[in-house]
């Protein structure tokens, strides 16, 4: 079927009014929001955590919890030309809706699967769910149907895929094997939940590609839940803007990146980072190439995965990184910069190799060495909910590191404490509060104040916003940056997001299949890039601009052509 994109016609789905408040909530978490959702169009929901996104996606798929109290109308057109009203359905209209008509690609992969099941099974399974009596259908053609939607996901190996178990897939071919459950029923519209957060860029290109193939050949109506200007830019038609629960704008994707009316949306559009943006590329320029003193130095490292098929993650890698000096790490998952993280923050011994972190050579270091050398590497991971004690205050996470390494006294370490949190820019009330209670780009600045409290001559970031809204990234960065010309530490930043790695490194050294296939200074590889495996990830990198990116799609089309 080929889809249309009629907005003028009649809605699928029509918001009205819609209002959604929990009951230990002070506000509501939806406040009288309203949009559409037309067939063979996508609509993007963006904004930052906690804008009542997914709380609106979640309400219109009536999964929220029970102590949600709903207000307002969700209409569900149909053919006919009548329509459902889903607030306040039964559960039984519910169920007739999900999959068969609404479905969800949620945005966390490797949790949305049954670790003791095959992806065939599971995604059987889907297939199965709404067919009962005679036309129930039988394990063999219900797995030639899971064959069928693998391959319409664009999985080149459908039969592997679906014999295979989720941790043995790649967070890209999850995510197409969740398309694939989606589209188990036939549905016509999906709701994409942060389908492509945390996923590389050459992954994203491909779901994104995937997502506007539906729609433009089946006519599906995409809404597209995501805080990535970028992939707004890329797929959507439509854009509604919210904040604080409540739309502050709603527009046409060229319109609103063309004329933004809202602050708050112009704010959103301005905290993107942009590859090859004038600031960034002209801090990129001004930072020297290669300070002449090596902080650490991996010299020939390799890193073998054991098991009946050991797998290369790291193959005789060279690089260094100078005193003071940032050096950016890219490339694809499965690529081996998580590893060489590991390598460099000690937490990984090399099968073969030479690793010198601050001058000593860890594999003949002695064990007053190897302590000095844990005193000296702070590391601040990915995700800092899963890294930070949940009945720890922010203060006992901080002052961690310096009961167990620093000769401090009990007032001398609360002192030091609250240092560290103003140089985070948080204030004395949060030393109190725990986890829960903070905000995503709170616990991660917690996290950067844990991995400097030490003083470090080396620091490991790993995706270290990656999850993070694009204002808060912003301000993360920003941080990020001062504390490094401030502390002056080495680091190692580890990203996929190539425009990030722009505005913070110095150098950029690119990874594919645990090989350094160009590395030099960030200006140049990210610009002038020699590898071609660099080009297509730089061709893949999403910008904040919708007739840009429709240029890169035409131009990688012709490239395939």
């Amino acid at each position: 079927m080929t889809g249309t994109t009629h907005q003028g016609g009649q809605p699928l789905l029509e918001v009205e009014g819609l209002s959604v408040v929990f009951d230990d909530a002070a506000a509501p978490a939806v406040d009288g929001v309203s949009w559409a959702l037309h067939p063979g169009r996508v609509t993007a929901l963006v904004g930052e955590s906690g804008s009542g996104k997914t709380v609106s996606a979640m309400a219109v798929l009536g999964l929220l919890p029970d102590t949600a109290r709903v207000a307002g109308s969700i209409r569900l057109g149909s053919p006919d030309g009548g329509a459902t009203e889903l607030v306040g359905a039964s559960g039984e209209t519910f169920r007739d809706v999900r999959g068969a008509v609404l479905s969800l690609v949620s945005q966390e992969p490797m949790s949305a699967w049954n670790p003791v099941l095959t992806v065939g099974e599971q995604v059987a399974e889907a297939v199965r769910a709404h067919r009962t009596g005679p036309s129930r259908l039988s394990r063999r053609a219900a797995h030639a149907r899971v064959l069928e939607l693998l391959a319409e996901a664009g999985l080149d190996d459908p039969a592997r895929i679906a014999a295979a178990y989720p941790h043995q897939l790649s967070g890209g071919q999850l995510q197409r094997a969740l398309v694939a459950m989606g589209l188990s029923q036939d549905p016509v519209a999906i709701v994409a939940d942060e389908p492509t957060t945390a996923l590389d860029v050459t992954v994203q290109a491909g779901i994104l590609d995937l997502l506007r193939r539906l729609r433009d050949e089946r006519g599906t109506a995409v809404l597209l839940i995501t805080h990535d200007m970028g992939v707004v830019a890329d797929l959507a038609d439509d854009v509604v803007v919210m904040r604080e629960g409540r739309v502050v704008e709603a527009a046409s994707v060229g319109e609103l990146f063309a004329a933004p009316r809202d602050t708050y949306t112009r704010t959103l559009l301005a905290a993107v980072p942009r590859l090859g943006g004038t600031a960034a590329g002209a801090a990129a320029a001004a930072r020297p190439s290669r300070p002449e003193e090596a902080a650490v130095v991996l010299d020939g490292v390799t890193v073998t995965y054991g098991g009946r098929h050991p797998v290369v993650a790291a193959d005789d890698v060279r690089l260094e990184i100078g005193r003071g000096e940032v050096l950016g790490l890219v490339g694809e998952s499965g690529s081996g910069k998580s590893t060489l993280g590991q390598v460099v923050a000690g937490l990984l011994r090399p099968g073969s190799g030479r690793v010198v972190i601050d001058g000593v050579d860890v594999a003949r270091a002695s064990r007053r060495e190897r302590a000095a050398l844990r005193r000296s590497t702070g590391v601040v991971f990915q995700d800092p909910a899963s890294t930070l004690n949940p009945r720890w205050t922010v203060a006992q996470s901080v002052g961690e590191p310096l009961r167990l390494h620093a000769a401090l006294d009990a007032p001398a370490q609360e002192t030091r404490v609250r240092e560290l949190l103003d140089l985070v820019r948080l204030g004395p009330a949060s030393a109190g509060r725990y986890p829960h209670e903070l905000s995503g780009g709170q616990r991660q600045r917690v996290a950067i104040a844990r991995a400097v409290a030490l003083g470090p001559a080396v620091l490991v970031a790993d995706e270290p916003t990656s999850a993070l809204d694009v204002s808060v990234q912003a301000h993360v960065l920003d941080l990020f940056r001062d504390l490094q010309a401030e502390l002056g530490f080495s680091c190692l930043f580890v990203s996929h997001d190539l425009a990030v790695v722009e505005r913070v490194a110095d150098r950029v050294a690119v990874l594919r299949s645990g090989r350094v296939v160009e590395s030099g200074p960030t200006a140049r590889v990210l610009r002038e890039p020699a590898d071609p495996y660099t080009r297509a990830l730089v061709a893949a990198a999403p910008v904040p601009d919708p007739e840009a990116q429709a240029a890169r799609r035409a131009a990688r089309a012709g490239a395939r052509a």
